[in-house]
């Protein structure tokens, strides 16, 4: 019988920072998502929260927070690209999740088919066609059609667990 005191925190409740803090043990790739507002100009966020809907057709879905400087031009393009990141990334990961006005100037990019912008060096990348719009809280539930997917197989994926950036450890 061990004698080790257990180091294990257990919480339970329906408070807000016990909901953030269970859903944090979920981890979850790393994806930027983009378009070009109705000036032409380049919008993209820092986004999480992805996952592919259905296959046929093929449809994802992103959630943008309905504060987000990009929220509004998000959700009017017509067409976006969800590029998940590789580990290599993590910058531009950080700066697409800041107020920096600029930035679009710090990271590689050029016009997808569709238009919207796409991030080079991308793990993955997926062209959409806006599908439907959703509110959900304080968050748009922003559906795509897939148009076009890329992907680069020898990358490794960027990811978040716990509040902090991780990698894929393999023994």
């Amino acid at each position: 019988m061990s004698t080790l005191p257990d180091s294990r925190e257990y919480r339970t409740g329906s408070d807000p920072r016990t909901l953030r803090d269970a859903l944090g043990c979920f981890a979850t790739g790393v994806t930027v998502v983009t378009c070009l507002d109705a000036d032409g100009n380049p919008c993209g966020l820092t986004a999480n929260s992805f996952t592919s809907v259905s296959l046929d057709p093929p449809l994802l879905l992103v959630c943008i927070h309905k504060n987000a400087t990009c929220a509004v031009p998000l959700i009017e393009a017509g067409h976006f690209a969800v590029n998940v990141l590789q580990t290599g990334q993590q910058p531009a990961s950080i700066t697409f999740s800041t107020r920096v006005e600029d930035r679009f100037g710090q990271t590689p990019w050029s016009a997808g088919e569709m238009g919207a912008p796409v991030l080079a060096g991308s793990l993955s990348i997926f062209e959409c066609a806006r599908n439907a719009v959703h509110e959900g809280g304080d968050h748009w539930i922003l559906v795509g059609e897939v148009k076009k997917a890329t992907f680069e197989a020898g990358l490794d994926p960027l990811l978040y667990f716990r509040g902090s950036y991780r990698r894929l450890h393999f023994d």
